[in-house]
């Protein structure tokens, strides 16, 4: 436990939870949990399954209506045919990532990651047993792993790769001809890829992706938190080789037994039409939203060279105000209200230098953050 570092995000937001409960008003842009309502088609399929009071213990892997609906969706979005039983259910993707690290990673193993990167990612491996590699990414490389950085870092206990795209904190994409090398040299060395894709359908100006596409060698992490709405009923998904899914799911009995019945009864509804609308009218909106708040940030002086692709983040460069990110980060909550994450929350490359700003909230609360953003920076 000395190794596994505190989420100094939730303590942020406990602070300003309580300067709300003093009677202040804050802006939100620190936490990285969609501001909408779960879609309704969604809370309907649950009440329906509260009524029929069949929420019961389902398999280890989840229900097979959900694992079937799950592939289907890759079937209809990407023209991939991924067979049900690699696909096992699971409560949020940490509940996935923990799953696929403990069956991977031996102790003293290494895990390749990028830093600024999630970071209870970090932590899964050490709980694993196993070694975070943070390499040091920055924005000449999209802040993402190249091919070069796999292939310099990969050593003789070397064991997987995990990547984001899109990425939390940066919003940034693995591009396609770097995704499809780093596959094949972690095949080549007998490794293993770890993709995570809970962002994938929160892309603007182009279409998502999926890493299955590459074959059926890797392990993809998904979630219906981000994109689908539903983060506080804590369910999520990992796409796994046939060779690992009963290792997989056999452990998955010993640590949770199952993902929340209700939850999975609930997602069944995450991928109809009336949904999927509902869903993508809110993907246009946190488009606009970045669209507004990337140049307005850049106005005020923050360095933000990479437009961000995906999710709802902006990894913002602050050091032209001549205080580290955490100094900036309580100044902002303290005396402008304004809730941001510091940068010592995903890593330690350049930490003291960045912010992370999400924008899970209104466009009226955006505008209102960098009003005050503004008068604190540049006081008249």
């Amino acid at each position: 436990m000395a190794r596994i570092q505190p989420f100094h995000v939730m303590d942020l937001l406990a602070r300003a939870r309580r300067l709300e409960a003093m009677g202040r008003s804050i802006i939100h842009m620190e936490i990285g949990e969609p501001d909408f309502a779960t879609p309704r088609p969604v809370v309907e399929a649950a009440q329906r399954a509260l009524d029929e009071e069949n929420i019961h213990y389902t398999p280890a892997a989840g229900l097979q209506t959900l694992r079937s609906a799950i592939a289907a969706f890759y079937r209809r979005q990407f023209d991939l045919e991924i067979d049900p039983q690699r696909i096992l259910v699971t409560p949020g993707s940490s509940g996935a990532l923990q799953l696929v690290l403990n069956v991977l990673v031996d102790p003293g193993e290494r895990v390749l990651m990028a830093d600024p990167g999630y970071p209870c990612n970090r932590h899964f491996v050490i709980l694993a047993g196993g070694e975070p590699v943070g390499i040091p990414v920055g924005a000449e490389s999209g802040y993402q792993m190249t091919p070069g950085h796999v292939q310099q870092n990969w050593a003789r206990k070397s064991r997987a790769v995990m990547l984001a795209s899109p990425s939390n904190p940066t919003g940034t994409l693995v591009p396609e001809e770097s995704l499809r090398a780093i596959h094949a040299f972690v095949r080549e060395q007998k490794g293993a890829l770890i993709v995570d894709e809970i962002y994938q359908n929160l892309v603007y100006d182009r279409s998502p992706v999926t890493s299955l596409s590459l074959g059926d060698d890797l392990f993809v992490i998904s979630s219906f938190s981000k994109y689908f709405g539903m983060t506080g009923w804590r369910l999520g998904w990992v796409v796994a080789p046939e060779a690992y899914v009963e290792a997989l799911d056999r452990l998955a009995q010993n640590i949770f037994l199952s993902a929340p019945t209700l939850s999975q009864h609930a997602a069944l509804a995450a991928f109809d039409a009336r949904t999927r609308q509902i869903l993508e009218a809110r993907r246009t909106e946190f488009q606009a939203r970045r669209d507004y708040l990337l140049p307005a940030l850049r106005e005020l002086g923050f360095g933000i060279p990479v437009e961000p692709e995906g999710a709802f983040y902006l990894y913002a460069d602050c050091s032209a105000f001549g205080m580290p990110s955490g100094e900036l980060t309580g100044r902002l909550l303290e005396e402008s209200g304004v809730a941001v994450t510091p940068g010592h929350d995903f890593g330690h490359n350049a930490a003291d230098r960045y912010l992370r700003f999400a924008y899970t909230t209104s466009m009226e609360n955006l505008k209102e953050g960098v009003a005050r953003i503004r008068r604190l920076l540049t006081p008249s």
